[in-house]
């Protein structure tokens, strides 16, 4: 790019003000296919911003963005945070322990109070599910789904997405098995529907206590013989045991599940000669999946965090209007 490159210079953001029209992202579900390309494609774009020598432009200036973020968080709290100072967004984060919700204050009049601020945008992330379209609902604000409850984690889908097309040049035909704690996963749900609709073979493998009610329905083979997953694949997503959601006995210990589960080498021998391996984090080393399989050649799961960054700020460009806004070198 020039010296004074603009963002709007991409093809993919001079069709955004045309294809990208809404003013939340609380799922992919309603995302079209088209819409899906054109933030990985802006995406692009907002990666090479993060090579430059000053990773940084003025994009979103004047614009706020609330952090808004009520179960912990690493990956994806720092990822907006980082995303919005790169396109120089005003941000302000709150977390629900130095919050009024201790005091009882709900959801809706948190963000109401917020709103009296006049935020550009709302990224929230909530045990609750459900409750990113109730704020979208009530909000003047643009709201992102950071995460809510059992539900949706759309921005962690556009990662992965981007992050298997920059490995393997498309996700069309790609056998894509995802593996692990499925019943308790939002980035289940968010993964599997925008890996349908752009046209990868999806499989879903988990034990029986762990498969989500409904499995038949979800539109992807499933098996709980992880074995059969992994033959062939070509992308393979492990996902974390979530003990904090687990109320029974879903299993009889973490080591059996790692015998019986576990990502491991010689498991990995049955995949794709040429698979990525993918964890959307924290990950549990020794029970979904084994240290030298998690640093080996085949691991992408820094690239994961990496391109975190840079998804998360085209979903801000687009959902902020940053197409009227120049951005310099």
């Amino acid at each position: 790019m020039s010296e004074r490159a603009t963002v709007r210079e991409t093809p993919a953001a001079a069709d955004a003000a045309r294809r990208l029209q809404r003013k939340d992202l609380v799922g992919i579900a309603e995302l079209s296919p088209e819409e899906i390309q054109l933030v990985l494609d802006t995406a692009e774009a907002m990666k090479e911003i993060g090579e430059r020598p000053i990773k940084k432009v003025p994009t979103l200036r004047g614009r706020t963005v609330v952090n808004l973020f009520f179960e912990p968080s690493t990956r994806t709290r720092t990822s907006f945070e980082v995303a919005e100072k790169r396109l120089s967004a005003d941000s302000l984060n709150i977390a629900a322990a130095t919050s009024s919700v201790l005091k009882g204050e709900t959801l809706i009049d948190t963000a109401r109070n917020l709103e009296a601020m006049a935020p550009d945008l709302i990224v929230l992330r909530h045990p609750s599910s459900g409750a990113s379209h109730l704020l979208a609902r009530t909000c003047r604000a643009g709201v992102i789904n950071a995460g809510d409850g059992l539900h949706e984690h759309p921005t962690q889908a556009l990662l992965d997405a981007f992050t298997i097309r920059a490995r393997k040049g498309r996700l069309a035909g790609l056998k894509v098995a995802i593996i692990g704690d499925l019943v308790h996963s939002r980035v289940l749900r968010s993964n599997v529907s925008l890996l349908r609709k752009l046209g990868a073979d999806v499989w879903i493998a988990g034990p029986a206590t762990l498969l989500p009610p409904g499995v038949e329905q979800f539109g992807v083979r499933w098996t709980t013989s992880v074995d059969e997953a992994i033959e062939g694949a070509d992308v393979l997503m492990m996902l974390r045991i979530q003990l904090e959601r687990m109320r029974g006995g879903f299993l009889p210990s973490l080591r059996e599940y790692f015998t019986i589960f576990g990502l491991t080498v010689e498991r990995l021998r049955r995949a794709a000669s040429d698979v990525i391996i993918m964890h959307p984090g924290p990950m549990n080393r020794g029970v979904e999946i084994a240290s030298d399989v998690a640093d080996g050649p085949h691991s992408v799961i820094l690239d994961q965090v990496a391109n975190g960054v840079a998804v998360r700020m085209a979903v801000l460009y687009l959902l902020a209007g940053g197409v009227d806004h120049e951005a310099t070198a």
